[in-house]
């Protein structure tokens, strides 16, 4: 049996994007993200599945050509593989889940 994993608030190490990342099994891991308001980042591939939930702020989501706008309460899917990119359009704070892990320090190893 694992042990349960608790990564407190203040010792999540940042990863180079700006997320904080929370606790990590061997099936998923969890991040959370706050940000500011910024145009389109750049479209991008995933080699892992993303779920996503904002808590605050709003967001736009470009997922293989569709655009969904999303608040507070909303949340998101995007498959392994899918062309995607978002744009923060008021402050934000969301937490995403990946499956398997997208960990801090094997970046190269899971995004494209």
């Amino acid at each position: 049996m694992d042990i349960p994993q608790v990564t407190p608030n203040e010792t999540a190490p940042t990863g180079d994007m700006g997320q904080d990342y929370l606790a990590t099994g061997k099936q998923v891991a969890m991040r959370r993200w706050e940000a500011s308001p910024c145009d389109w980042a750049d479209m991008r591939t995933r080699k892992y599945e993303t779920v996503g939930y904002v808590i605050q702020g709003r967001l736009e989501i470009d997922l293989d050509g569709e655009t969904a706008t999303l608040q507070g309460g909303d949340s998101w899917m995007v498959p392994e593989g899918a062309p995607h990119r978002y744009r923060i359009l008021e402050n934000l704070v969301a937490v995403e889940a990946t499956s398997p892990p997208a960990r801090m320090g094997n970046r190269d190893a899971t995004e494209s």
